[in-house]
């Protein structure tokens, strides 16, 4: 039997902590294998309170998020049209076009469907 990839990151250098846990040492995500659900094995993407996102949904941004790299913020209560998912590396999931500041990759838990 092979080693299970993160699936939140798809990291193959997960390891067991001996309780039946597999814990990913590059995103820090804990799973049971015998336990994950059909939904993260499909590769669903889930908003900050659970709700599945779709290609072209409005989401909101829930908190403040600093920009690497600038001095730019995107202010909590921005919403952001028509998103669509990308593997932006970094658990970053999500491409879209951020108001007032551009093409950027967003992280998922930080969004809340619209």
């Amino acid at each position: 039997m092979t080693d299970p990839v993160c699936p939140k990151c798809a990291s193959k250098h997960a390891y067991p902590d001996g309780s039946g846990l597999w814990i990913c040492p590059e995103c820090a995500h804990e799973w049971n294998p015998d336990l994950i659900s059909s939904e993260e094995a499909e590769g669903v993407v889930k908003d900050s309170v659970g709700n599945i996102l779709n290609d072209g949904d409005t989401v909101t941004v829930i908190k403040d998020l600093k920009i690497k790299g600038s001095s730019q913020v995107i202010k909590g209560g921005t919403k952001i049209k028509n998103i669509r998912f990308a593997d932006g590396g970094n658990g970053h999931d999500i491409a879209c076009k951020v108001p007032g500041i551009g093409n950027m990759d967003l992280k998922s838990e930080f969004v809340r469907k619209a």
